[in-house]
C-alpha cells in the first residue's frame, strides 16, 4: 500500500539557466509539505548555473545539456525530451529557463508545462520587462504563472501577482520585488497541478473544473 502511495506523487522535472531562486522556492515549499512531489531532476542548459547547486544541496539529481553543443534547436530540444521523459514526470517546471522552445517540444508537454514569467501578460513579452514598465510609466507590474505554449510567453496565464510601479523605482529595485512575488505565486500555481485542481482544456485554464479569466486569477501583493 505504501509503495502505491509514492507511485501517485506526481513528479516534476525543472529547467533552470541561471540563480535557481524559483527552484528554490519549489524545493522549500516541498520540504515543508505544502506541495506533495518529487523533483526528479533539475536540467540546466548552462554549467555555470547557480541553481545547480541548490539542487545538489537538496539531493536532487542535476544534469546539464548544453545548448552550444547541438547543431539545432530541434536537435537541442530532441535531447531535452530524452533526458525529461526517462524521469516520466506530470509537470514541466520552467524556472528561469532561458530558450526559446520549439513548437514540437511545447506540444510534447501540452497542458503539464508551466512557466513564470515577470510581467502582467499580455503586456511585456519576452526580456527586459522591468525596464520597459518603468519606461512605459504604467502603475502596475508583476508576475504571471502560464501554461506553456508555442507563442512565447503566450500560453494561457493562471495566476498573477500584481505589484505597484513607485515614483524612485529603478530596473533593479522593481525586479527585486516582483521576484519576491514569483517566490509566492509559483508554488501555489504547481501545487494547485499537483493537486489535480488546475488543468488546461481547449486553451481554457481550468481550476477545479471552472474557466479562470483570461488574466488568470490575481494575487495581490
Amino acid at each position: 500500500m505504501h509503495e502505491e502511495s509514492l507511485q501517485q506523487i506526481p513528479r516534476i522535472v525543472v529547467l533552470i539557466s541561471g540563480s535557481g531562486s524559483n527552484l528554490q522556492a519549489l524545493i522549500d515549499a516541498i520540504a515543508a509539505g505544502t506541495i506533495i512531489a518529487t523533483i526528479e531532476l533539475v536540467i540546466s542548459n548552462t554549467a555555470e548555473a547557480k541553481g545547480l547547486a541548490r539542487a545538489n544541496k537538496a539531493g536532487i539529481a542535476t544534469q546539464v545539456i548544453n545548448h552550444l553543443e547541438f547543431s539545432s534547436r530541434d536537435a537541442f530540444d530532441r535531447e531535452l525530451i530524452h533526458a525529461i521523459d526517462d524521469k516520466q514526470p506530470e509537470l514541466v517546471v520552467l524556472a528561469g529557463f532561458m530558450r526559446i522552445l520549439t513548437t514540437n517540444f511545447t506540444q510534447h508537454y501540452h497542458a503539464r508545462m508551466l512557466n513564470i514569467h515577470p510581467s502582467l501578460l499580455p503586456q511585456f513579452k519576452g526580456i527586459n520587462t522591468h525596464e520597459r514598465a518603468i519606461e512605459a510609466e504604467v502603475e502596475q507590474h508583476g508576475a504571471s504563472v502560464h501554461f506553456v505554449t508555442d507563442e512565447l510567453d503566450g500560453g494561457p496565464i493562471v495566476l498573477q501577482a500584481i505589484v505597484p510601479v513607485l515614483d524612485l523605482d529603478s530596473p533593479t529595485v522593481l525586479a527585486t520585488r516582483v521576484l519576491a512575488q514569483e517566490h509566492v505565486i509559483y508554488p501555489i500555481a504547481i501545487k494547485w497541478f499537483c493537486e489535480g485542481r488546475l488543468t488546461l482544456a481547449k486553451n481554457t485554464v481550468l481550476m477545479d473544473g471552472h474557466p479562470l479569466p483570461a488574466q488568470g486569477m490575481p494575487y495581490l501583493a
